[in-house]
């Protein structure tokens, strides 16, 4: 489960983990843009919750200098040893150029050496190095993690895709189908032993499907217009099916790129239905080759009525099964 959840305060999400964990939720992944940072969800979840792995995704790469985020991730390992995992990417011109006052610049280089820069670090050694985007000098953890964590690289193109699967210890995919899995996962090549796939997949538990189509077609024109994004999609073949979204966007026109995504996207991008029929959907992706499916929740009629009560009835029809369990 993407962690923390909406409307919830961190203060109170003690009884929220202790919910996941109970309902069958082996994870709890945080992600970074405008609410929490990424770490201090799960160094709660670490002391609340000692069984829940935990993870980033994901960290940007441009936001912290190479020895904050170092410092940062050995931190929460060595609070959850053997149970975090670090997620890193490139994340978007407007969070770190337009709001944190950062410089956007080449993106697939800066998570490279980043990545590079990690893998050393957290193992403790002293980096002195010149990298392509940055240099760093004399650098050496005074608390290196007894366990190192996995870092993970979010990509979305061959490219990324290839230098996780060539450097990183897995892969995190964010806003794809069930159905585009695989193509994404092909450029990887043959995974190596402990390699995960991780992916986030946007959930709308309600039958209310009027909702959450509208609250998905925001959230895609938000999301699928950034160039990163927008490539990604045309890569996976939706050139024709988004084009006029892109197009209405381009020309300034926020309500008619949100008016031109189509049913069938939204329907393929943010599961909704039963919490029985989103547990079935989000199945497909493991099914397809994922190995760590994120849930993140979006907001329900039925949540925004029913509120605490109603998020303790549906975290249990969200989770594992006996029948996922075998």
């Amino acid at each position: 489960m993407t962690v923390p959840l909406n409307g919830i305060p961190l203060a109170d999400h003690a009884a929220v983990y202790a919910a996941l964990d109970q309902a069958g939720f082996t994870d709890v992944w945080s992600s970074e843009v405008a609410g929490t940072d990424a770490f201090t969800p799960l160094a709660l979840a670490a002391a609340w919750q000692p069984r829940l792995r935990l993870g980033t995704a994901v960290t940007p790469v441009f936001t912290r200098g190479p020895g904050l985020l170092a410092m940062s991730a050995a931190a929460l390992a060595e609070a959850a040893p053997a149970r975090f995992a670090l997620g890193i990417g490139a994340s978007s011109p407007v969070l770190v150029r337009d709001w944190n006052a950062g410089r956007f610049d080449e993106p697939f280089r800066r998570t490279r050496d980043v990545l590079r820069f990690l893998r050393a670090a957290l193992r403790g050694e002293t980096v002195d190095e010149v990298y392509d985007t940055f240099t760093v000098r004399r650098f050496t953890l005074e608390r290196p993690p007894a366990v190192p964590p996995p870092v993970l690289l979010a990509a979305l193109r061959p490219g990324m895709l290839r230098l996780a699967a060539a450097e990183a210890d897995g892969v995190i995919l964010n806003w794809l189908a069930a159905d585009d899995v695989p193509r994404a996962l092909a450029e990887l090549g043959d995974r190596r032993p402990g390699f995960e796939a991780v992916a986030r997949i946007f959930v709308c538990p309600t039958e209310d499907a009027a909702h959450a189509r509208a609250l998905g077609r925001r959230l895609i024109t938000g999301y699928l217009t950034v160039p990163a994004y927008a490539a990604f999609h045309r890569w996976l073949g939706r050139e024709t099916t988004l084009g006029p979204m892109w197009t209405a966007w381009a020309a300034g026109d926020r309500r008619g790129a949100a008016a031109a995504v189509p049913d069938e996207v939204v329907d393929a991008l943010v599961l909704h239905g039963s919490p029985e029929h989103c547990v079935a959907q989000v199945r497909r992706y493991a099914d397809a080759g994922v190995d760590v499916p994120v849930l993140a929740l979006m907001p329900t009629p039925e949540l925004a009525a029913g509120g605490a009560a109603a998020l303790a009835t549906l975290i249990p029809r969200l989770g594992v099964t006996d029948a996922d369990r075998s």
